[in-house]
């Protein structure tokens, strides 16, 4: 009996604290609106009280309760429409009852809902200068394109083979337009916050732990848009395969370390390769002073059409590789790395490490399969940075991926040679 009367003076103790939290937030805004009779503290924290005791008393109070609040912020409402026409004091009286509700169920949720609805309320000033100010309106348009094509179109996509060979998956494909699509939109962001020349290198060496494709094609992207961007853009496409290199890293050092051992010097090579690739078009993108200048046209975080080209070259590379595996036939998982490199270098990475540490294949073949899927996939980024980027862009970023191919190769043949 003692634990359960506990137990709701807890409660009560926690919805309380929430009606005061949300109530001395409305306590300064009416201080800052002398004509506007908005609730204080001492209200919602009653009201936050009523919720709670409502819901300790049963449905019938609840109904009862919750009628009486819902014609109390009606009221208030009649009452000071003319002052201010707003319905936020309302809603956040009639939330604040729901919050006492909520906390005689789960304290730590009333206690984190009551925080952010806090919060939303005293960042009234930034929301609306972000709202008005700076979110413009094809902004706002790409930004509801992004939600609906990860929120509404993705979840029903079926998640199954089809096409040619049954090497096409619809979602796996529909992902790669929504992370091409999220990767542009936060160099956009990026470089809204620091600066073109700092904040797509970033974005780049960001985005190439989810997808170094997708990020050298988003980086291309932007090039051929704004051409001010373009040294840039190629610092963060390149960054992108460091990101690469660090997952292939961990992976096998988390899966096998002998595997990674066999793979240490050429990885080695590679990173320091593409480090000094990624450098030195930084450098070049810093040194260009007027890029800040010249890139505010760029209006768009992306470009639908953009993303959905991407996945097509990626499905016909899909298809291609299918294909030559089934001409060749099943020459092992060697072979079959490389083929599914064109599209992914991690996924070949973690099933051939995993058979190398369950002993089904040994290390040699796991390296060389590893070394193939990367390679493979380091030709994919080459496609598309001509395809995609056009020749300018293939001008900054081929040198570098061809040196990272070379600089992977070399360090296989230096790790074969014999003590």
């Amino acid at each position: 009996m003692f634990e359960t009367l506990s137990e709701e003076v807890l409660s009560l103790a926690v919805a309380l604290g929430c009606g005061l939290l949300i109530g001395i937030e409305r306590e300064q805004h009416k201080a800052d609106h002398e004509g506007r009779q908005a609730a204080g503290v001492r209200t919602l924290a009653l009201v936050a009280l009523s919720g709670a005791v409502a819901s300790l008393l049963g449905p019938m109070a609840i109904a009862v309760t919750g009628g009486f609040i819902a014609l109390v912020a009606v009221v208030g409402y009649w009452r000071t429409r003319d002052h201010e026409p707003g319905l936020t004091t309302e809603v956040a009286i009639v939330l604040t009852f729901l919050i006492g509700m909520v906390a005689v169920q789960s304290r730590a949720l009333a206690a984190g809902v009551a925080v952010v609805v806090t919060i939303i309320l005293q960042s009234k000033g930034v929301l609306h200068r972000f709202s008005h100010k700076v979110l413009t309106e094809q902004e706002l348009n790409d930004g509801l394109l992004l939600l609906a094509s990860a929120l509404v179109i993705l979840p029903i996509l079926p998640d199954a083979p089809i096409g040619p060979f049954e090497g096409l998956n619809l979602k796996r494909l529909w992902t790669l337009v929504v992370l091409v699509m999220a990767i542009n939109a936060l160099g956009y962001v990026a470089m809204r916050m620091a600066g073109p020349r700092l904040g797509l290198p970033l974005t780049g060496l960001v985005g190439g732990f989810v997808s170094s494709s997708a990020t050298i094609a988003s980086m291309g992207h932007r090039a051929q848009a704004d051409p001010a961007l373009l040294r840039a853009a190629a610092a963060g496409g390149m960054a992108s395969n460091l990101a690469t290199l660090t997952m292939l890293v961990a992976i096998t050092i988390v899966i096998d370390r002998a595997v990674l051992l066999s793979l240490l010097l050429p990885l080695a090579l590679s990173f320091v390769v593409v480090a000094v690739a990624s450098g030195w078009l930084g450098w070049r993108a810093w040194r260009a002073t007027s890029i800040a200048a010249q890139s505010n046209g760029q209006s768009r975080p992306f470009h639908f059409g953009h993303a959905l080209s991407f996945a097509g070259l990626i499905a016909l590379v899909l298809v291609v590789s299918d294909l030559l595996a089934s001409v060749l036939g099943d020459m092992g998982a060697t072979i079959g790395a490389g083929a599914v490199g064109f599209a992914d270098a991690h996924a070949p990475a973690v099933s051939l490490t995993e058979l190398a540490a369950q002993g089904r294949i040994d290390v040699a073949s796991a390296q060389l399969g590893i070394l193939l899927a990367l390679s493979s996939n380091t030709l994919t980024k080459i496609v598309i940075v001509r395809s995609i980027g056009g020749p300018r862009y293939a001008r900054y970023m081929l040198p570098g991926l061809l040196l990272m191919l070379l600089a992977l190769w070399l360090g296989y043949a230096v790790s074969r040679w014999p003590l």
